[in-house]
């Protein structure tokens, strides 16, 4: 089956098995990608213990996937998409071996970094491979994998280590094997790899003209623009009857991040500003305010505290992974409204870890499962508005910048959270309930 061209439609699948493998592909490049970022949050309370902040480990596992997804548009289309499988192989194996086998805080953390790293990479790079192929078809089947991933994560981990009484770093190491897969599906045929050409074409050099919208056909190559014979920002190539003075490297690139930053522009307001605030919203909730919603043993399901943020973040993953699984069926195209739902969850966790007014776990659980209702339905569906209303020659390149959106709420809720779980854990000691200083 080939690969798209930058300015072709989508390919029409003409066999059931042919849907059955891109879909099979692109679930599993969803769920590897994201299930060590599941579990190395799972594991925050054992990581580091009870008396730091769990928003030290949420901002060691994003800051590098943001950082990765906020410069990856000026540089991203230079890499061949086998460059970046097998970066990110790398950097998984070494990250979550750190993770496993150091003992030092610091030197762990440093394990989620590189962990991070490849996350980031990662969803930015299948993301713009669902261009190549039926968006609705990679696409759903992408964001259900993500889901998966939650569920598999927050469960195998809670299997493992609650359930089996497996050592965590056991658990890390047997969980860091799996990006192998990566290499598995990409390079075993399940889905062909787009030309890196025809990738580096659509990502990089698709002109932006008035309203936003690219002039399809108008790309230019590398040599172009750094002799100054494509203009970026009109996307006119040179008359031959005009001699323009060829342009410095300083230039050219200055040139390259204005024209990049200037397709962001039209992202911003109606998809990255309501999937940021449904991040913060969600991850304030899980890294900040969940360690602290506790009961005394005797009213929960639990035989140690530190079994309630586990089960909280597997409850949480499976809302994600059902409505990450739910396009097919429902769609939502108000993308504000999961935003503000998921803003309003966060306050009222909040006001019951000040005031415990909720009598019982079991209704924070139906809480948890809501929220992630929320978070995946406002992924997948801000995911498939993009593909459905950015034009085709500017879809690859949308599709990786708003990618930068949640990672970018996520860190700011990391931030948020150093501030949040102190404050909380301190103000229930001082009013008699000292269950969160026990959970490590």
């Amino acid at each position: 089956m080939p690969p798209l061209s930058p300015t072709s439609s989508p390919p029409l699948f003409t066999t059931r098995r042919d849907r059955y493998r891109i879909f099979a592909a692109f679930w599993i490049y969803g769920l590897v990608n994201n299930v060590l970022y599941v579990i190395i949050l799972s594991s925050a309370v054992d990581l580091v213990g009870a008396d730091v902040p769990k928003g030290t480990v949420l901002l060691a596992d994003v800051m590098p996937s943001f950082f990765v997804k906020l410069t990856a548009p000026y540089f991203v289309h230079r890499l061949p998409y086998a460059l970046r499988i097998f970066l990110l192989v790398g950097l998984s194996l070494g990250g979550m071996n750190c993770v496993a086998f150091l003992n030092s805080v610091p030197a762990r953390l440093v394990g989620v970094v590189l962990a991070s790293l490849s996350s980031g990479l990662g969803e930015l790079t299948f993301l713009q491979l669902t261009h190549f192929f039926d968006p609705k078809l990679s696409m759903a089947a992408f964001s259900s994998g993500t889901g998966g991933a939650g569920l598999v994560g927050s469960f195998f981990y809670l299997v493992c280590t609650t359930w089996l009484r497996m050592s965590v770093r056991g658990t890390i190491f047997v969980s860091s094997l799996l990006p192998l897969l990566f290499l598995v599906v990409y390079f075993g045929g399940a889905t062909p790899p787009p030309d890196p050409t025809l990738a580096a074409q659509s990502s990089g050099f698709a002109p932006v003209v008035s309203g936003g919208r690219a002039a399809a056909g108008a790309v230019g190559t590398d040599e172009d623009v750094e002799n100054g014979r494509y203009s970026l920002i009109s996307g006119d190539n040179a008359s031959t009857n005009t001699i323009r003075p060829p342009k410095t490297t300083q230039q050219a690139v200055m040139d390259s991040v204005r024209y990049t930053t200037t397709r962001l522009a039209p992202l911003f307001w109606p998809y990255m500003v309501p999937l940021m605030l449904v991040y913060i919203g969600e991850y304030v909730i899980n890294q900040g305010i969940a360690p602290t919603l506790l009961y005394p043993l005797d009213e929960m399901p639990f035989d140690e505290y530190r079994d309630a943020y586990v089960t909280y973040g597997t409850l949480y993953q499976l809302g994600v992974f059902i409505s990450r699984s739910s396009s097919p069926f429902v769609r939502v195209h108000h993308l504000y409204l999961p935003a503000i739902l998921q803003l309003v969850n966060a306050i009222l966790l909040y006001l019951q870890s000040l005031y415990n007014f909720i009598p019982s776990i079991y209704l924070i659980f139906i809480i948890i499962f809501y929220e992630g209702l929320l978070g995946g339905a406002a992924y997948v569906n801000t995911f498939l508005e993009v593909a459905d209303t950015v034009p085709l020659e500017d879809r690859e390149f949308a599709l990786g910048a708003v990618g930068v959106s949640d990672s970018g709420g996520v860190v700011l809720a990391g931030y948020l959270c150093l501030i949040i779980e102190p404050y909380l854990c301190a103000y229930q000691k001082a009013h008699g309930r000292p269950y969160c200083g026990l959970a490590g």
